[in-house]
């Protein structure tokens, strides 16, 4: 049985979580884990740990914003995928959030053709389609990557969404102490 542990700035320069953090991401996909936990100051992300017993088995970090909760990272650590893990933290995630306010997250799109892991592509994105999460007509390119978005909700989220919670992310980084 997993159980949740709430990570904060205080808890957050965990060695377990880093490692996983940098491991589990593309580089180009990744905030230096340091200025990460600097975030946790500076917005309203809940981070979430995730073990079996003393075993770290992964973690999410949800934004919390006005009109969406937005799944910005969501890990398992490489040799427990494939154990139900993955589902069972998707499926707590999509509980904690159900009655708030729609779900939001980007993944590697199964339909960039010159992708290095279309496979996996293919896999994460049958995943969550399975998990409760469904396809939105949003799409967003980034640094050759291209990512699909997904939601839980059944409202429509439109492109301009998407950018309302990229220009939120931009603004908050730009104000966060040191940043400017």
């Amino acid at each position: 049985m997993l159980h949740a542990i709430e990570i904060n700035s205080s808890n957050a320069d965990n060695k377990e979580l880093r490692q996983l953090y940098e491991t589990a991401f593309p580089a180009e996909e990744q905030i230096p884990y340091d200025e990460l936990i600097q975030l946790l100051d500076a917005m309203n992300i809940d981070y979430t740990a995730y073990h079996e017993g003393e075993m770290l088995v992964g973690f999410t970090m949800v934004l919390r914003l006005p009109r969406y909760n937005w799944c910005w990272y969501f890990a398992v650590r490489d040799e427990l995928r494939g154990h139900g893990y993955g589902q069972q933290i998707l499926s707590a995630m999509l509980d904690k959030y159900r009655e708030e306010r729609p779900l939001i997250m980007d993944i590697e799109s199964p339909l960039q053709t010159d992708a290095p892991n279309p496979e996996q592509r293919k896999r994460r994105h049958a995943f969550y389609l399975r998990n409760g999460m469904k396809d939105t007509p949003t799409s967003r390119t980034w640094e050759g990557l291209t990512f699909t978005i997904l939601t839980n909700s059944d409202e429509p989220f439109t492109q301009q969404d998407y950018e309302d919670i990229v220009a939120a992310l931009r603004a908050a980084w730009e104000n966060m102490p040191g940043e400017q």
